[in-house]
């Protein structure tokens, strides 16, 4: 479900900009072929990316999805000795692991200085194993939002927060107003892990973040509790919509539209860019005029960070081609195309954020340029078992602790399950 909403409604962010004036070979007569878990629009999308490589080129460019099993699909074709020239892969930790085994081209010296040109020094760090990068990230989505009904604080004379204690007070004022404040979707454990990465990195910080996704600090460290704090502030019962029950029982589409709802039920929620799909598809509601955000508030002072996702391209097999789709790929004027078309966030600084549709674009899109600090989900980092599996690890445990409330029990039933999880 995570990975789905991601990917379908990824839908508001990035438009536009010229990259720098490129000269393209000449590849008639050369072909490469393309994987990637896209299907319907977005493979349509997609492919008029690579239609523009080849017009631009010469060369002869295949897509061909793998659906959500890109790691079994493409790792059975790299055993065959026949894989995609190039791969979209949707983790770092499948970058991580090709690299490792060997499979991947070293695109330093062919893509590097268009990597340092058009993107921040994280998205490189995640594209690199060891220092040696590997991935362009052609696709992102900023999960670091907080979603309003402007209507709501505006009759109850609220201004949108910025930092964490503003939220707190606005969560009052609005319940003193009569509205309950806040939409949880309790329902599907990854958004609960989400709202603890974007608390946990504002109140740790960048460096903590790291640490604890490598499990190099173990979960009941002082600065997991304090996180656990902040989030118990904001998620008392009395101020959930529909009440623990009903936000226990709300999954994604659910709890994001109740705010938006011709009766909200609540005045916030939290949420990505492509919580606007959801919003725009399910609810009346005038995105960019009820329906707002704001970036996740500062915590304790913290600049602007976020977290997100995204998939990256890497290169299989060193030919001509395939180098020079990589190249492509890493310049704004191939973001542009999926841009025009919506459906798509890039991490590209080259783009320009005017070429957006919409005010709602151009503020996420911007919100992701500017980033002091990127992270990638913390949970799509982890071992399955502690990271991606309901019912346990952190989905599991984030839901009992939404439940409870309980700091130290649940910050030691988190290390006990990342301890196994990471042996």
């Amino acid at each position: 479900m995570k990975s789905l909403f991601r990917v379908v409604l990824a839908a508001l962010l990035i438009g536009g900009a010229v990259s720098a004036q490129q000269s393209w070979p000449d590849l008639s007569g050369q072909s490469v072929r393309v994987a990637g878990v896209w299907s319907g629009d977005e493979q349509a999308a997609f492919t008029a990316v690579l239609n523009e490589f080849a017009t631009l080129t010469g060369a002869t460019v295949e897509f061909f999805s793998t659906g959500n099993d890109i790691a079994t699909v493409v790792g059975t074709q790299l055993e065959g000795g026949s894989p995609p020239d190039v791969a979209l892969l949707p983790q770092p930790g499948l970058l991580v692991e090709f690299a490792n085994r060997g499979a991947l081209v070293n695109i330093e010296d062919s893509v590097g200085d268009l990597v340092d040109a058009n993107y921040a020094q994280a998205w490189r760090d995640l594209g690199s194993v060891n220092g040696d990068l590997y991935g362009v990230w052609f696709k992102a989505a900023n999960k670091s939002l907080l979603w309003y009904n402007a209507d709501i604080l505006a009759a109850a004379g609220v201004e949108p927060p910025t930092t964490w204690d503003e939220f707190v007070e606005a969560a009052q004022t609005v319940f003193d107003f009569g509205v309950t404040p806040i939409s949880v979707a309790g329902g599907d454990g990854w958004t609960l892990t989400d709202w603890f990465e974007n608390v946990y990195l504002r109140s740790a910080g960048a460096d903590m973040y790291d640490q604890l996704t490598n499990h190099e600090i173990a979960w009941t460290d002082a600065s997991v509790k304090e996180a656990l704090g902040y989030l118990a502030q904001i998620w008392r019962h009395e101020w959930l919509a529909n009440g623990l029950q009903g936000t226990l029982e709300a999954g994604f589409p659910v709890g994001t539209v109740q705010p938006f709802l011709d009766n909200p039920t609540a005045a916030f929620v939290y949420g990505a860019d492509f919580s606007a799909g959801v919003i725009a598809s399910d609810t009346n509601a005038e995105l960019g005029t009820t329906a707002r955000f704001v970036a996740f508030p500062s915590v304790a002072g913290s600049g602007p960070a976020v977290v997100g996702g995204g998939d990256v391209a890497v290169q299989f097999t060193n030919n001509e081609a395939a180098t020079q789709l990589m190249r492509f790929l890493a310049t704004p004027e191939a973001a542009e195309v999926w841009a025009a078309l919506g459906g798509f966030t890039s991490p590209n600084q080259g783009v320009d954020v005017s070429v957006y549709p919409d005010e709602v674009l151009q503020q996420s899109a911007t919100a992701l340029q500017q980033a002091e600090v990127f992270r990638f989900d913390m949970s799509d980092l982890q071992p399955a078992a502690f990271g991606g599996t309901s019912g346990q690890g952190m989905w599991g445990l984030l839901v009992e602790f939404l439940q409870s409330h309980d700091v130290d029990g649940v910050a030691f039933q988190l290390e006990s399950e990342a301890s196994a999880a990471f042996q």
